[in-house]
């Protein structure tokens, strides 16, 4: 992160602590622009990251063995085994200050699971600020950051939240001004999205022609700092929604196409993919509008479930 950025909040915590508990919000990709493929494999891109109220709690308990255990909505999605990125998280903490990773995890989860809103990434962060509040290890912002880029691309917005422009894979955070509230829908699909199936087929689809490097919108930007959806949506809408890797999105899932109408007919300002998908995010005029988008997605049978949320949200916090 940039100077002037702000630390996850919450105590350092204390070697005797016996539970930590942190509560770390999902994401929306307010923009996407994608580059070509890089010889490593990866994308360049600007990601314009904003956090939304939708939360996972994670929990590290002092234990004999490291071991996750995951509870509500898809949980029996989530694995438990060590390629988790919460017990990642453990795991490389853990070697950086010399010790046995330890721990019992145990994730909460609300965000809904492979939609496209980093909550495994989320889950990352969280098992990372809960196992240095637990063990007292203290590390510092930058190396947890490291950690983070190392855990994957949407680790590191996952643990500071706000609102950041992601360069590089998307690990690369400057901080940006996002005034709120900002209203948000999410329809969750049935089932998931593969994100290297989704960038696989954005090069596909791309084959035949250049691929521009990615810069982000300095629209989409002015309208995040003023906080004024109307002209958030018209920033969108002059980028074709901003996210280039939704039509590899509704390529691979064409029934998506169905919700993003559904949520524009219920009075959405704008609806696009979120992120990889499947979930769709649609940001609505104010939170009455909000609430009336979410009913008519659920009755359109075009989605599972639909949740209201606010943003900009905060990052990683310790809360108990």
């Amino acid at each position: 992160m940039t100077s002037g950025s702000t630390p996850p909040a919450g105590p350092a915590g204390s070697a005797a602590a016996r539970s930590v508990t942190v509560r770390v919000p999902a994401k929306v990709n307010v923009q996407l622009a994608v580059g070509p493929p890089r010889p490593d494999g990866f994308h360049d891109l600007a990601n314009v990251f904003l956090a939304v109220g939708l939360y996972d709690e994670v929990t590290a308990t002092a234990a004999d063995e490291l071991r996750v255990t995951v509870s509500g909505p898809d949980a029996a999605a989530v694995p438990t085994d060590t390629s988790n990125l919460a017990a990642r998280a453990a795991q490389l903490l853990a070697a950086r200050h010399g010790r046995e990773p330890h721990v019992h995890l145990h994730i909460a989860k609300d965000i809904p699971v492979a939609g496209g809103m980093a909550g495994g990434s989320a889950d990352g962060a969280g098992a990372l600020l809960a196992c240095d509040a637990l063990w007292g290890t203290r590390t510092g912002t930058d190396e947890l950051l490291r950690i983070c880029a190392e855990l994957g691309s949407d680790v590191p917005f996952s643990l500071v939240g706000g609102a950041a422009l992601g360069r590089g894979r998307g690990e690369q955070l400057t901080a940006l001004a996002a005034k709120g509230p900002l209203y948000w829908v999410f329809a969750v699909a049935d089932g998931g999205l593969s994100t290297p199936e989704v960038y696989g087929e954005f090069d596909r689809l791309a084959a035949d022609r250049a691929v521009p490097d990615p810069d982000p919108s300095p629209a989409v930007l002015d309208a995040l700092g003023s906080g004024d959806p109307t002209a958030l949506a018209a920033a969108l809408a002059a980028i074709a929604g901003g996210n280039d890797l939704q039509p590899a999105a509704l390529s691979l899932r064409p029934s998506l196409a169905g919700t993003l109408a559904a949520g524009t007919a219920a009075g959405a300002l704008a609806a696009l993919v979120s992120g990889s998908g499947p979930t769709c995010a649609f940001l609505a005029p104010d939170e009455p509008a909000a609430t009336e988008i979410a009913t008519a997605l659920e009755t359109s049978g075009t989605c599972r479930k639909a949740r209201v949320a606010q943003a900009p949200a905060p990052g990683a916090s310790v809360v108990s």
